[in-house]
């Protein structure tokens, strides 16, 4: 999560700070062989209303695709498919308390915040630490304005063309698992470094926002990716390495056939040597991009 889920009061800032007449270009990759095509859209999942983010390519290859791919299927069935598992995966047996985790300094960090973004500290100190982090971090994006229904995955699923086969990289129970499945203390590491950027850091998921806009994946490797690096080695590996390995190894198999493709995933894991249009470029494909 980190960075990708980092969301502050400024976020209302990244409509407003935009010069008028910019218009925004995300970042968009193109995967060739001789007989297939695949577009890559890097999206942020939850965004302010009134964004005017989408990219030209990615509305054309839409049309022309024969498939689209998702991280996980998108409409309420799936939400609803999340919420469920979470609520079971992510609560602590009876008796557990989150705060008895934590150092005294990170409790209080914990509480401060909880009571700023309005959420209850005694549902909060029910729930395993992954999803106390996820609570809070949907509870700054809800002050910032900023919902999944704005985000990309919803915006691009209610404009596609009737008839158009969509795909899943993930279930919802595989996407919970790599939360839950984390040890313990990587899972307080990720939650008590989230709770210090909410605190410490107005501006980052201003800049992180802007440099998505902007198309601008060395930023959003720097905001994104690499204090999740830097903090968690372990994570970065569950969280992103790992899925960007698998997923990789799903589109080669997609891209051995033929056809127009579009896939649509965070923008973290495409960025970076480690992201996907690396290892598909690795493996032999012409990619072209940021």
């Amino acid at each position: 999560m980190r960075r990708v889920l980092t969301v502050l009061g400024a976020l209302a800032g990244a409509v407003l700070g935009l010069a008028p007449a910019a218009r925004a270009e995300p970042p968009v990759w193109i995967v060739r062989d001789a007989d297939s095509e695949m577009l890559l859209f890097g999206s942020v999942h939850l965004l302010p209303p009134g964004l005017d983010w989408r990219p030209r390519a990615l509305d054309a290859a839409i049309v022309a695709a024969d498939d689209i791919w998702f991280e996980l299927d998108v409409g309420p069935e799936a939400e609803r498919e999340v919420a469920r598992l979470a609520a079971g995966a992510g609560v602590l047996p009876p008796g557990g308390s989150l705060l008895a985790m934590l150092e005294p300094e990170d409790q209080t960090r914990l509480i401060r915040m909880a009571g700023r973004l309005g959420v209850p500290m005694a549902n909060l100190d029910r729930l395993e630490p992954w999803l106390a982090e996820v609570a809070l971090a949907t509870a700054a994006y809800a002050k910032a304005g900023a919902t999944s229904a704005d985000g990309v995955e919803a915006q691009v699923a209610a404009r596609l063309p009737e008839g158009l086969r969509r795909r899943a990289l993930e279930t919802p129970a595989e996407q919970i698992g790599f939360f839950d499945g984390a040890p313990q203390d990587v899972q307080i590491t990720s939650l008590t470094r989230t709770v210090a950027e909410l605190e410490t850091d107005p501006d980052g998921y201003l800049d992180l926002v802007r440099a998505w806009l902007a198309g601008d994946a060395q930023a959003l490797d720097r905001e994104a990716l690499q204090p999740l690096r830097e903090a968690s080695p372990d994570a970065f590996r569950r969280l992103v390495e790992a899925r960007n390995i698998r997923w990789t190894a799903e589109l080669d198999a997609r891209l051995k056939g033929a056809g127009r493709t579009v896939v649509v995933v965070g923008v973290g894991h495409l960025v970076g040597e480690g992201g996907v249009p690396e290892r598909l470029r690795a493996l032999g494909y012409s990619v072209t991009g940021p």
